[in-house]
């Protein structure tokens, strides 16, 4: 799928589009948040450049947050 560019922005199943928590000096504590924040501006369709907005193609999108040393580990599931 990588390879295909499936996971790009305008592919199948776009993948780390804000560019993931290296893009942002992963804030502890504030990791989620801001993951489910880029989340809501995509199914929104208010992403800002507009060449990181994905096609809406289902309107669902899912966030992964693993915190401390693994033993917290979230899984958020946003539908519009």
């Amino acid at each position: 799928m990588i390879r295909e560019g499936q996971t790009e922005v305008g592919g199948k199943i776009p993948v780390n589009i804000d560019g993931g928590l290296k893009a942002k000096g992963h804030p502890i504590g504030a990791t989620g948040v801001s993951m489910v924040v880029g989340l809501t501006k995509q199914l929104r369709e208010e992403v800002q450049p507009s060449r990181r907005q994905a096609p809406m193609r289902n309107y669902t999108a899912l966030a992964h947050n693993v915190g401390g040393t693994g033993h917290y580990c979230y899984v958020t599931i946003l539908k519009r």
